[in-house]
């Protein structure tokens, strides 16, 4: 059998997330019927019906489905390489992603460690909801995510176990409490589960203006000023923080970032 072309997962995957080949071929801004010949040659050179058609519908076989999650890995394996790859091209820097107010007591210090240590290269931090997502597409260098996060493609080590807090405003009728319950902090209105992708101080700022109550860990305290609460939240079992990168992609800047990882949480 002829391997698939990219060309050819890119177009399966647009007919099957579309399940129409038409507004597929509008995507891929080109004409149905030459799609429809590339998806049609697919099959025959993989030798199994990858759609079920009728007059109205197309929907995915059970080899189709199967296909799908193959194509959007490789072409997920595809754009990293690809990022990787530039990257090694560019001036020495790291790039680290992690979320916004999880973790980042341990960001500073892991930064402010690495920084003073020997032959340190520029650190970015990317501040992203989806940080396996942005090390496992080479945005990112390393990343910061929790031991619930999908870890698949990555290498990893464990760094810390968070406390949930709810960061709220001052003000708020919750603030003075000793502890909340899941329920009673998803009952505001102002409760987001996923934070905005944004800076802590901005996140911090929105809370104290009355705009968001938010779940974080226990390291997010040391920064909050006397504007934001954190509260103890019980019945949510710890976050575990670890530090993840790319499996298989040597890096001597990042194994040193991980090691003065280890040895801040360590010596913390």
């Amino acid at each position: 059998m002829d391997r698939p072309e990219v060309r050819d997962l890119e177009y399966f995957v647009a007919v099957a997330e579309h399940r129409h080949f038409g507004r597929a071929a509008e995507q891929l801004g080109m004409a149905q019927p030459p799609l429809s010949r590339a998806i049609s040659r697919l099959e025959r050179r993989m030798g199994v019906p990858l759609f079920a058609r009728t007059s109205r519908r197309v929907d995915l076989t059970t080899a189709g489905e199967v296909f799908l999650r193959e194509s959007n890995k490789i072409l997920e394996d595809l754009e990293g390489a690809v990022r990787r790859t530039q990257q090694a091209a560019r001036p020495r820097r790291l790039v680290l992603a992690a979320p916004a107010g999880t973790g980042v007591g341990l960001l500073a210090d892991l930064l402010e460690a690495y920084r003073g240590g020997p032959d340190p290269v520029p650190v970015e931090v990317l501040f992203t909801a989806d940080t396996g997502a942005a090390a496992r597409t080479g945005a990112a260098d390393a990343a910061f995510l929790c031991s619930t996060s999908d870890l698949d493609g990555l290498d990893t080590v464990d760094l810390l176990e968070e406390t949930p807090v709810a960061l709220l405003p001052a003000g708020h009728p919750f603030a003075a409490r000793a502890s909340l319950s899941m329920v009673e902090l998803a009952s505001d209105d102002r409760f987001r589960a996923d934070p905005p992708p944004v800076g802590l101080d901005e996140l911090l700022d929105r809370i104290a203006l009355g705009e968001l109550v938010v779940l974080s860990g226990a390291s997010a305290t040391g920064r909050l000023g006397s504007s934001v609460v954190a509260v103890p939240v019980h019945g949510v079992p710890a976050n575990r923080i670890v530090l993840g990168w790319p499996r298989a992609t040597p890096s001597a800047a990042r194994d040193q970032l991980v090691a003065v990882a280890l040895a801040t949480v360590r010596s913390g």
